[in-house]
C-alpha cells in the first residue's frame, strides 16, 4: 500500500506520511510515560527548571573540552537552537579559570545564499551567534584558536576533513525542529527514485555534510523562532553536518526546551527511537540506530497533545 501524501508539503516526505498507528501511539504518551522510554543506548532525562536544563547543556561543552589535550584533541558539535546555553559556557570557562585552548568546536550548519555561505554580518548567521554569545566572551588567553573552530562552508569538503583529522567528538548536541530534524537533516523531496518511498535508513545515514534545500516547514519555523515571523528573511538553502559525521560522535544529545518542536513532535521521535523505528521521513528517528543517544526535556515544556481550541 503506497504511503500517503504529506499533509504539510505534498512534494516532500515528512512525519505525516507515517503509519497512523505510530502517530496515535506517540500522541497518547503522558509526560510520565515519555520519561520511561529509556532503553540501552537511549536515555531520557527530565529537568524541572530551565536553569538546570541549560546548565546541564552548557556542562557538556566543559566536559568535552576538559578531556582535550594537544596530543588527544576532543571537541563538541553544537547547535544554534537552542542558544541559551552559549553564554553559560563562556561564563563557566571564565569563572572557573579554565584553559580550553586545546578544545575543538564544530558548528552544525549555516545558511547558504546565492551559492555562498552566509557571512557573519548576516543577522541570522550561525557562526556570528556562536562567536558573539560564546567564544568572543572568553579571553584569548583561555580560548581555543580559530583553527580549532570548524564552521561548514558552501564547499563542505574542508569541514568534512576535520571529522577525519584525529579529533574525537565527545558529543554532538542538537535541538529538534518542527520537521523532526537535527541540524538541517530534513526529510528529502518526494521525487525521482524517492517519489514513492523515502530513502532507507541505511541510505540516509550515508549522507555527509552537504548543501541542502530546506523543507518548507523548516523555513517557516526559522522565521518564527529567529525572524519574528518574517519568512522572506530566511534563506531556503543551508549547509549541514550529515548523519555520516553524526555517527562519528561518541554521544548524541538532543535538547527539548519546548520552544522549538511542539508537544507531539517531542513525543514522536522519542517513541520511535525507543521502539527502534528508523524512518527517514522522520530524520531524528534514525538515531534509533546510534549506540549512545540522550534526549533531554524541560518538564515544563513537554505540554499536552490534548485538543484545545485557541
Amino acid at each position: 500500500m503506497p504511503r500517503p501524501l504529506s499533509s504539510l508539503a505534498p512534494d516532500w516526505w515528512d512525519y505525516t506520511t507515517l503509519d497512523k498507528a505510530i502517530i496515535d501511539a506517540a500522541a497518547k504518551l503522558t509526560p510520565k510515560q515519555l520519561g520511561q522510554l529509556s532503553r540501552p543506548g537511549f536515555r531520557v532525562v527530565m529537568y524541572d527548571t530551565l536553569e538546570d536544563f541549560y546548565l546541564a547543556e552548557a556542562l557538556e561543552y566543559i566536559s568535552a573540552w576538559k578531556q582535550s589535550t594537544a596530543d588527544n584533541p576532543v571537541g563538541i558539535c553544537g547547535p544554534i537552537g537552542p542558544t541559551e546555553q552559549l553564554p553559560l559556557v563562556a561564563r563557566l570557562v571564565n569563572e572557573l579559570g579554565l584553559d580550553v585552548r586545546a578544545g575543538h568546536f564544530w558548528g552544525m550548519d549555516e545558511w547558504v545564499i546565492d551559492g555562498k555561505v552566509a557571512p557573519v554580518s548576516h543577522p541570522l548567521s550561525f557562526e556570528r551567534c556562536d562567536r558573539e554569545m560564546c567564544f568572543n566572551r572568553i579571553p584569548k588567553k583561555q580560548r581555543m584558536p580559530d583553527a580549532n573552530l570548524h564552521f561548514p562552508g558552501a564547499d563542505p569538503e574542508p569541514y568534512r576533513r576535520t571529522w577525519d583529522a584525529g579529533i574525537r567528538c565527545a558529543v554532538m548536541q542538537g535541538g529538534q525542529g518542527d520537521i523532526k530534524h537535527w541540524a538541517f537533516n530534513d526529510p528529502l523531496p518526494r521525487k525521482g527514485k524517492h517519489k514513492n518511498a523515502p530513502p532507507s535508513a541505511a541510505e540516509y545515514r550515508k549522507l555527509k555534510t552537504r548543501v541542502v534545500d530546506l523543507h518548507p516547514v523548516t523555513i517557516a519555523q526559522n522565521a518564527r523562532t529567529s525572524g519574528g515571523g518574517n519568512v522572506s528573511l530566511v534563506p531556503t538553502k543551508a549547509v549541514t553536518v550529515g548523519p555520516y559525521e553524526t555517527w562519528k560522535a561518541d554521544k548524541v544529545s538532543i535538547w527539548h526546551a519546548g520552544t522549538h518542536d511542539n508537544p507531539f513532535g517531542q513525543r514522536l521521535t522519542a517513541f520511535m527511537i525507543s521502539q527502534g523505528i528508523a524512518d527517514s521521513a522522520v530524520p531524528m528517528s534514525l538515531l534509533a540506530e546510534h549506540p549512545n543517544v540522550q534526549f533531554n526535556y524541560y518538564r515544563g515544556g513537554i505540554g499536552s497533545c490534548a485538543i484545545e481550541m485557541h
